[in-house]
């Protein structure tokens, strides 16, 4: 894996991610060797930080939420565009598209970044030190977690045994290895999270790693494998800690606007100050646009009417805070071409800031929907209904509103139910798609939008080579030892 150069850390950019945590006038690392630039643990804090600061990078936090939620039946692309994400968008993705490539990229650049640090501290030096060294691991092990579920096919479809990315666990490793299979993926990061959960103590806010959080990527990493007492044990160990709790009714319907380490409910988000306000070049740039000012966003990516429809089924649902659909002056819906315009604003408004927010990777509710998967997999039924219907309840649902196990209000299974919560719970969360194809179901796109050629009617089967993106083709010239995806 070429893509990871040996340098020194880049830093500068963590004393505007984290001026609150460390007020250090630090000089800058890439005048020094990184023997030098790690020598103190004050130095391999700073150089922590530039971990997190690799998350933050417009190539992680962008193209993650393209790469994850684009291909997904929530959003409608009102129009064409010559930006690659339409590519991601319309399953038409190519060896060079530019969302893929930067993605990869960045994403073992943090892991290189994580494994400088991990290599240097020698556990039991000081609760400190496995901290962060702690704290590394669990970024280690996002990073090829995001990269296996792009690049690899789901676990579930084949135990694991197709390829995968290459793990990379050490600075001096092989950089011409090929893939791993998705399962020896799996493996290491099963490991790395068990590991990083026994070293980290400190309960750091939901900006950082911490015990919980590697606990609760573990168990979302149990239910994809399948193994769902495991999934129900780590969902369960983290609802247990104590140290979240589900936002009320009415705060959740401005749940993405307040800074994560001030949420209750958020385990895992990716920082952004108001330093890192990209602007258009932002998550929500595509999904809105300030009706006031008309100036803060391109507007174009919308709820799918699909969506919209089953959000609709109980009116009541504060999920519809989520939303917002422009209308004419005349009081109609606004459409963009034959696409309706429901702008989205999970991605908007942090700080009063209009492109402003700080993505949300693990929250609470995710743990109780793990829990209830799990449960319906096991046949256990009111357990599974139990946390669907905490989910809704804190949704502003009840009464028959509610499921029971003799009234799943026409599902065929306790799994549809949870299912379906979990796609209105997670809409532009980045988990529809993957939900779909790991519990081998299509991805059916029957309304407006530009995502086939009559506009309409689009069908991606859980098998079909296009659930998984291509390696990108700079990393087959430079790596001959990896094998392109069909």
């Amino acid at each position: 894996m070429r893509t990871i150069n040996k340098q020194p850390l880049y830093i500068l950019a963590v004393l505007l991610l984290f001026s609150t945590a460390c007020k250090k006038d630090l000089q800058p690392y890439d005048s020094k060797s990184n023997e030098n630039a790690l020598a103190t643990p004050d130095d391999l804090q700073t150089a922590t930080y530039g971990s997190y600061a690799g998350l933050v990078n417009e190539d992680y936090t962008r193209f993650e939420h393209i790469l994850s939620e684009y291909p997904s039946d929530n959003v409608a692309l009102s129009g064409t565009t010559t930006d690659p994400l339409y590519n991601v968008y319309n399953y038409t993705d190519f060896p060079g598209n530019n969302v893929t490539t930067s993605f990869w990229r960045q994403s073992y650049k943090v892991i290189f970044s994580a494994n400088q640090i991990i290599e240097k501290i020698t556990d039991g030096q000081s609760p400190e030190l496995d901290q962060l060294k702690g704290e590394n691991m669990y970024l280690r092990t996002m990073a090829h977690f995001d990269l296996v579920r792009f690049f690899g096919r789901p676990y579930a479809q084949d135990n694991g045994a197709s390829p995968g990315i290459p793990i990379v666990s050490a600075t001096g490793g092989d950089l011409t290895a090929g893939r791993n299979t998705v399962k020896e993926v799996y493996d290491f990061m099963i490991a790395d999270l068990l590991k990083a959960s026994s070293l980290m103590g400190s309960t750091k806010d939901s900006r950082f790693a911490s015990k919980e959080v590697a606990e609760a990527l573990l168990a979302r990493l149990y239910l994809y494998m399948n193994d769902n007492a495991k999934a129900i044990e780590y969902a369960n160990t983290v609802i247990n800690s104590g140290r979240y709790s589900l936002l009320g009714t009415a705060a959740y319907k401005t749940y993405f606007t307040s800074v994560p380490e001030n949420n209750p409910e958020t385990i895992f988000a990716i920082r952004h100050t108001q330093a890192d306000n990209r602007f258009e070049g932002a998550i929500g740039s595509m999904y809105y646009n300030d009706p006031v000012t008309q100036s803060t966003g391109w507007g174009e990516m919308y709820a799918s009417k699909a969506f919209v429809k089953l959000l609709d089924t109980y009116p009541n649902d504060v999920r519809h805070s989520f939303i917002e659909l422009q209308l004419t002056p005349t009081g109609d819906t606004l459409k963009r071409g034959n696409v309706p315009k429901y702008f989205i604003n999970k991605y908007n408004w942090q700080e009063g800031i209009a492109n402003l927010s700080s993505p949300v990777f693990l929250r609470l509710a995710e743990m109780y929907l793990i829990r209830a998967e799990a449960n319906a997999k096991l046949g256990n039924v009111q357990p599974a209904i139990d946390d669907v219907n905490l989910i809704r309840q804190r949704a502003g649902l009840s009464g028959a509103e509610l499921y029971s196990a003799a009234d799943l209000k026409g599902k065929a299974s306790v799994l549809d139910v949870v299912l379906e919560e979990r796609h209105l719970e997670f809409a532009f969360e980045g988990q529809r798609a993957g939900d779909l194809y790991r519990n081998n179901r299509p991805l059916v796109r029957a309304y407006p939008g530009f995502h086939s050629q009559d506009r309409f009617n689009q069908t991606i089967n859980p098998t079909d080579s296009k659930v998984v993106f291509f390696i990108p083709d700079r990393e087959i010239n430079l790596n001959p030892n990896l094998t392109q995806n069909p």
